[in-house]
């Protein structure tokens, strides 16, 4: 039985909007995807709305192929934000990837706060380009990535009101690793994403960075930022027991992946000027292959 079916995903619209919320997931999102594959069948198309939802709105704001000023593009992502935020409140809409995200939202009554916050950190990226401290950051991050998490839970199924806690604190650890790995993408987007006071902290400016010249004093400065993400992961994993079993195994896959993007960084040296890190297929399966062992055994455990 394929996904949409095992979902209850007959109209043959709606299949074609979640297909299209898969493809977008499948190809920005690697690591997001390989983890949605442990999830059972009848919960993949759920979390791939909500990942296109998102996908898509960020490609209109980073797409450096695009030709749009970041006037236009301001203009776009508000006129389509907003056709989207309406639909969320009729709960109709013709858009290819808001269809699915409609039906998402109203199936597990997720709160469309959480796509308002997403939507307003998309519109910062086209005209803030840098955060003096980390709490400004946070107000970025929270609808940037922390809402994601909170979105995921009501598909994931909680045990408890800890688990929306433990989604939001993974999502910024996502997102801050993130931030790690891209200095150098973001420099080209004229964004830095790193607290400016923690980097002064270590001697490193704004002119430092943009020299791409991988220094000791930015090394040290990494390295700080690289323990916040791991203070956060370790926070998070506690609460993964809150979701239901059959989703912790993808959970705590994308845990280890997504957050060991910093593994990788290390591994690079640092020098995140001049290589990507990223993680290797073999680092993927070894994660991977377990974790799928666990997710069948939640899906059909042993009657004993």
């Amino acid at each position: 039985m394929d996904e949409l079916t095992a979902a209850g995903i007959m109209d043959p619209q709606l299949r074609a909007s979640y297909a299209e919320c898969k493809r977008l997931n499948s190809l920005h999102g690697k690591t997001y995807y390989l983890a949605t594959l442990l999830l059972p069948k009848a919960k993949r198309p759920f979390v791939h709305a909500l990942y296109g939802f998102a996908r898509y709105a960020d490609e209109i704001v980073d797409d450096l192929s695009s030709t749009l000023s970041p006037t236009e593009k301001q203009e776009h992502l508000t006129t389509w934000g907003d056709s989207v935020l309406e639909s969320l409140k009729s709960g109709i809409s013709d858009d290819h990837v808001a269809k699915a995200l409609i039906h998402t939202v109203a199936k597990f009554s997720i709160p469309h706060e959480h796509f308002e916050a997403f939507l307003e950190s998309m519109k910062m990226d086209l005209h803030v380009r840098h955060y003096q401290t980390y709490d400004e950051l946070m107000t970025y991050v929270y609808g940037s990535a922390a809402v994601i998490g909170l979105e995921m839970v009501p598909v994931l199924g909680a045990l408890s009101d800890e688990a929306y806690s433990a989604a939001k604190t993974l999502g910024i650890a996502f997102q801050l690793a993130n931030f790690i790995r891209d200095v150098g993408e973001d420099l080209e987007r004229g964004r830095i994403y790193l607290p400016l006071n923690e980097l002064q902290e270590y001697g490193v400016d704004p002119s430092m960075l943009e020299a791409r010249v991988l220094t000791p004093q930015i090394k040290q400065a990494l390295k700080a930022q690289i323990a916040r993400v791991r203070e956060l992961q370790s926070q998070a994993n506690k609460g993964i027991q809150f979701l239901d079993p059959t989703s912790r195994p993808c959970i705590q896959a994308a845990s280890e992946l997504y957050c060991g993007i910093v593994d990788e960084v290390e591994k690079i040296g640092y020098d995140i000027f001049n290589k990507r890190a990223s993680t290797s297929i073999a680092r993927r399966l070894s994660v991977a292959t377990p974790a799928y062992g666990k997710a069948v055994l939640a899906r059909h455990p042993f009657p004993w």
